[in-house]
């Protein structure tokens, strides 16, 4: 399958997933996950009509920039977990941060002096290898960007605990949902190739999707 094919499959999914749950595929964004591939991937994901990509790593976004930084139109959202002493390189590669999960770190975001889209990513899960700020801490972090000068918050983003069993998800959807509407927070970031109709039917408004687009990964 081409990634042409690939994309169309992933967008009649979420037309589909949006009917069940009485959406508007509109209301619902593609965030291509390109971390691992080389830039040329993206290069061709841009050419048939993808525009935000997701990248896990402030190294190899900077080894990437300079071979699609004539990509008009195109953004780059910061997926993975940020370390504070990267916010500068991060601040210039990056449209969006997605990950933040501190309150120092969205102070050191700020202080870059950089117009930045801020996605506070929540831990609901007990797994270790997760990153993100835990349920009660999100207020705290809200309370932070809506007073800074550079940043503006967009929404909330989790990870569940993988299963294929993709109702499993559901009720970390379901908490994430409910953690935006009490901070009044209009972005839902959730859902991935395997369990992206769920995340739909529970209100996700980005997608973040590798997989079902690019095929599987190469270890590094």
């Amino acid at each position: 399958m081409s990634l042409r094919d690939n994309l169309e499959r992933v967008q009649q999914r979420i037309v589909d997933a949006c009917a069940r749950a009485h959406r508007d595929p509109q209301d619902v964004r593609l965030l291509a996950v390109t971390k691992i591939f080389p830039a040329e991937v993206i290069r061709e994901a841009y050419a048939v009509g993808l525009r935000e990509f997701g990248e896990n790593y402030v190294q190899e976004m900077e080894n990437k920039a300079a071979t699609v930084a004539d990509l008009e139109g195109s953004r780059f959202h910061l997926i993975g977990h940020l370390q504070s002493n990267k916010t500068k390189k991060a601040a210039q590669l990056f449209a969006a941060i997605d990950s933040v999960d501190s309150v120092k770190l969205a102070r050191r975001l700020d202080g870059e002096g950089v117009p930045l889209d801020i996605t506070i990513e929540v831990k609901l899960s007990h797994e270790e290898s997760k990153s993100g700020t835990a349920a009660d801490a999100v207020a705290e972090i809200v309370e932070a960007v809506r007073a800074s000068t550079n940043l503006k918050l967009k929404g909330l983003m989790t990870v569940p605990p993988w299963s294929e069993d993709v109702e499993l998800s559901r009720p970390y959807f379901v908490t994430l949902r409910e953690l935006a509407a009490t901070h009044s927070i209009p972005e839902l970031s959730m859902g991935m190739s395997h369990d992206l109709e769920v995340a739909i039917e529970e209100g996700a408004t980005w997608v973040r999707v590798g997989t079902a687009l690019f095929g599987r990964r190469k270890k590094q």
